[in-house]
């Protein structure tokens, strides 16, 4: 049996968070928004997702202002899925979740090391980088291969 999307008889904010972002398509599709990953058929190539499933995903990450369609082709017309604001925010939530797998899913190692864009260290769990010290966000990391990659 399917488990209900809307959590609507619960006052929380996880829950409601949850309605939006909460399957593993939307979550893999945001992992690869921060990855630099645009376009539609990169998606599909990237996660391998069926199409539909991608096409729903993407339109309720729209529709919710997490992405914004960004015409990059007018004939046939074609676009770009960039992360908004709001979709940016979730960086926080995304590295934590990744550090929290590195720690009790990776056996071998970390498959990708958050890396500090110009200095070799990387990013910790206070969103600092662990060489210089220096407040890490999206667009001063990079990702780097893993031990266990």
């Amino acid at each position: 049996m399917a488990l209900p999307r809307t959590y609507e008889s619960q006052n929380c904010s996880i829950a409601r968070s949850l309605e939006v972002v909460g399957d593993r398509w939307t979550l893999l599709i945001i992992r690869s928004a921060f990855e630099g990953v645009r376009r539609f058929d990169d998606f599909q190539d990237v996660l391998g997702v069926a199409r539909n499933v991608l096409t729903d995903r993407l339109g309720r990450l729209a529709d919710e202002g997490i992405m914004r369609r960004v015409r990059y082709q007018e004939r046939p017309e074609r676009y770009e899925y960039r992360l908004t604001r709001k979709g940016v925010e979730l960086w926080p939530a995304m590295m934590t979740l990744l550090l929290w797998g590195d720690r009790h899913y990776a056996p071998e190692g970390a498959p990708v090391i958050v890396g500090h864009r110009g200095c070799p260290g990387s990013l910790t769990p206070r969103f600092t980088c662990d060489a210089c010290g220096a407040p890490l966000g999206p667009t001063d990391v990079e990702p780097r291969e893993g031990p266990g990659a």
